[in-house]
């Protein structure tokens, strides 16, 4: 098996990222050879250990478009084991956290919550909530809404802010 992975790499078939991670390399006419996408990175870790995952801190506000900067060390939270993984000139690190914070994991509203949860109380602006008006659809407001119990107290009113008009 080594010996033809080691092959396919050779010829560039595929590339190897880490240890045990591999991919088929993606090129670009005037970019040329592309990076992998963290989220894919990720996904393929978590599939291999069988573990959820949860985009955190600054890398959850980048995805919800409420700020544009994009983080060097992207962080997921994870059910699974904890792992580093370097690949070009990003770093993808996995943290084992609580199943609490894994309740919402996969859901557009686990995504607000560590947004919320990076920008801290008195971070999230009125800004903020309308780019989340405009960025969630009125199903996944609903189910954040639900979700709530799954967050710390003072995020409510945020979520009461956010919530979809109820029709009458």
């Amino acid at each position: 098996m080594d010996q033809a992975l080691h092959r396919l790499t050779a010829g560039e078939t595929i590339r190897r990222l880490a240890f045990g991670l591999y991919d088929y390399p993606k090129s670009h006419p005037k970019l040329g050879l592309l990076s992998p996408k963290p989220d894919d990175i990720a996904r393929a870790i978590s599939e291999k250990d069988d573990s959820r995952l949860q985009p955190s801190g600054a890398y959850s506000v980048n995805l919800l478009g409420l700020s544009q900067q994009v983080p060097a060390k992207i962080v997921y939270l994870t059910d699974g084991a904890e792992k580093s993984v370097e690949v070009g000139n990003q770093r993808i690190q996995l943290r084992r956290t609580t199943p609490k914070n894994m309740a919402t994991a996969g859901r557009p509203s686990g995504l607000v919550i560590q947004a919320f949860r990076y920008l801290g109380k008195e971070g999230v602006t009125d800004a903020h909530l309308d780019t989340l008006k405009q960025v969630l659809l009125d199903s996944d407001r609903e189910r954040l809404w639900k979700d709530r119990v799954h967050a710390p107290a003072w995020m409510h009113p945020l979520f009461e802010k956010l919530r979809p008009p109820t029709p009458t």
